[in-house]
């Protein structure tokens, strides 16, 4: 991983959420994904907080988009590490988030941590 390639990745991820585009959104992400989010139970898309598959995470992401259909995120940096990207942005209701990326050989996202303060 080098920050070149982190800083790709953050672009596109951010500009996709940005335009709502689901399908965009969705592309961003390996089909065997492993997704933990404090957001998933507070959505009510399930009670363990994790997504272990890309149709059930597309569900939840138009989920999502429809609660918060002004969602904007402002990107504030990205980190690069191991295999892994940090991108930390400013997400909905002014909440700072910070999500962690592990990336698979074809650059998408095999597994994602997000953390909210």
């Amino acid at each position: 991983m080098n920050l070149e390639i982190a800083n790709n990745f953050a672009e596109k991820w951010i500009n996709s959420w940005n335009s709502h585009n689901l399908d965009d959104i969705i592309s961003h992400y390996s089909e065997n994904i492993e997704f933990y989010s404090p957001l998933i139970p507070l959505l009510g898309f399930n009670e363990t907080g994790i997504i272990n598959n890309k149709g059930d995470l597309k569900k939840y992401f138009e989920i999502g988009l429809k609660n918060y259909p002004d969602l904007f995120f402002d990107f504030h940096n990205v980190f690069s590490g191991i295999n892994t990207i940090v991108i930390y942005y400013t997400s909905v209701n002014g909440r700072k988030a910070s999500e962690v990326f592990e990336l698979d050989e074809k650059g998408n996202a095999k597994k994602v941590y997000c953390n909210y303060k």
